[in-house]
């Protein structure tokens, strides 16, 4: 088995979050290797009308393995349903996008990633779909209040004549995005098949685009439907911020995004200020009463970690940290070998944090591998500790420039020192501890350890 490789039968382990909502047994343990396949595998940025099936997304089986050898127990797939452009367009969620392949091209990479252990969750856009959605189109032109028609937010004029369309609800003033109309049975009926159907044929999960701006109700009326069918289901929302842990509780969902701590992680490392992580943590440690939610430092949405962080000495500060606290992790596709790009709000800013990949690993720049063994080395650590999946943090030492966390999960504790600042710091354990990854010096005496931080270093300690 390679290493990092995680069996299938973990989905029988009868798992329950503090908040006492079951969780399928399998995400305890797992680390997600987030993909954006379109741009992963160069694909064209518009599908065009005499667009020919090109099976490209079968070159993700051959990177299986270096998600695995990495540490990843899961694949977290951005879309791969035919869309006009970038994917969030939808045009036809029964069907792979032709730039990427057909259904036998996701049933091959399934099946490989499921024989290596790996777990495969989608991305599922449900509050919008794009302009050539064909019940949109159908709609639009009819000018009548038909089936199509309640699929959508429309609004005809009162003095329409000459008009060639009604005004529409979009997403966030997208006009490309059509916002659903999610009071429509015949729109929760659609969504339930969606996710059931690619269920059906093997996805382990789902994460929901733009979650927060769908009504709860409608997830609360949706999601039952689907647990129902595949109760081992993973399924978490892209929220933004506001109340989690009511968006959870409201809606059904197993966690959402923690984009604060996100923020809070690189943040404190530029402004070298560990209070807004303390303050961060305190409410991600409030939220385990209710759920675990999906942490990250970089994903297909935002400006790469490397790119973010001032210093590049502090990725090993960013992981280190996002890898001994709670949550479900996941590394976004090229993070690991500290590729760059920066996000800008313009038509076509997300390419910089979207490239192509080589054909295969071994067309990866040498630069990247020592990035990619520190994943390697964290991930592993995480791996070997399951319990952190929901371990509440304590700072054991706070400074502007430096910090010492405590992770703990019953008798279980981890203590994670990061140090920002030019100059080396002694802090203190109140414990007899070990160092497990990092550069500390430790000096034990007792039960209680002193440790030497060097200058933008860091370290994780376990009990002696």
């Amino acid at each position: 088995m390679l290493r990092g490789e995680l069996l299938l039968y973990e989905a029988t382990i009868d798992t329950k979050s503090q908040g006492g909502e079951a969780l399928p047994g399998w995400v305890e343990r797992s680390v997600f290797w987030h993909i954006y396949p379109l741009g992963f595998v160069g694909a064209e940025p518009q599908l065009t009308a005499d667009a020919i099936v090109t099976h490209r997304l079968r070159r993700l089986i051959g990177w299986l393995d270096y998600a695995v050898e990495l540490g990843a127990s899961a694949l977290l797939l951005a879309p791969i349903f035919a869309s006009s452009t970038h994917g969030y367009d939808t045009i036809d969620h029964f069907r792979i996008d032709p730039r990427l392949g057909e259904e036998e091209d996701f049933n091959a990479l399934i099946a490989a990633a499921h024989a290596k252990g790996l777990r495969v969750v989608l991305d599922g856009v449900f509050n919008h779909v794009g302009r050539d959605f064909p019940r949109f189109q159908r709609a639009i032109a009819s000018r009548a209040n038909t089936n199509d028609a309640a699929w959508f937010r429309l609004a005809w004029p009162a003095n329409s004549a000459g008009m060639s369309e009604p005004d529409y609800a979009t997403f966030e003033g997208h006009a490309q995005l059509v916002a659903l109309n999610h009071d429509a049975p015949e729109v929760a009926d659609y969504v339930t098949g969606v996710m059931n159907h690619w269920l059906d044929r093997g996805a382990d999960g789902w994460r929901l685009d733009a979650a927060y701006a769908v009504p709860r109700s409608f997830w609360h009326k949706v999601l039952p439907l689907v647990r129902a069918r595949h109760p081992d289901a993973y399924i978490f929302g892209e929220v933004i911020h506001g109340d989690y842990a009511g968006f959870v509780r409201e809606t059904g969902v197993d966690a959402v995004t923690q984009y604060e701590l996100w923020k809070a992680i690189w943040s404190a490392l530029n402004d070298r200020n560990f209070f807004e992580l303390a303050w961060a943590l305190e409410r991600h440690n409030a939220l385990l009463d209710s759920f675990v939610p999906q942490t990250f430092i970089g994903n297909h949405d935002v400006t790469r970690i490397a790119s973010q962080l001032k210093d590049e000495r502090h990725l090993a500060h960013a992981l280190a940290i996002l890898m001994t606290i709670a949550g479900t992790p996941s590394i976004y596709a090229g993070d690991e070998q500290a590729f760059r790009g920066i996000k800008e709000h313009r038509a076509g800013g997300d390419d910089a944090i979207r490239p192509a990949f080589p054909a295969a690993p071994d067309g990866l720049a040498p630069f990247g591998w020592p990035v990619y063994r520190l994943h390697q080395l964290l991930i592993g650590l995480r791996r070997r500790h399951p319990w952190l999946h929901r371990a509440r943090s304590r700072m054991v030492e706070l400074h502007n420039t430096d910090v010492v966390i405590e992770a703990s999960c019953g008798s279980s504790r981890l203590w994670t020192a990061v140090n920002v600042s030019d100059a080396p710091v002694t802090r203190t354990v109140p414990a007899a501890a070990q160092s497990i990854a990092g550069e500390l010096a430790v000096h034990r005496k007792d039960q209680v350890t002193n440790i030497v931080i060097p200058a933008h270093g860091f370290g994780i300690l376990a009990p002696c």
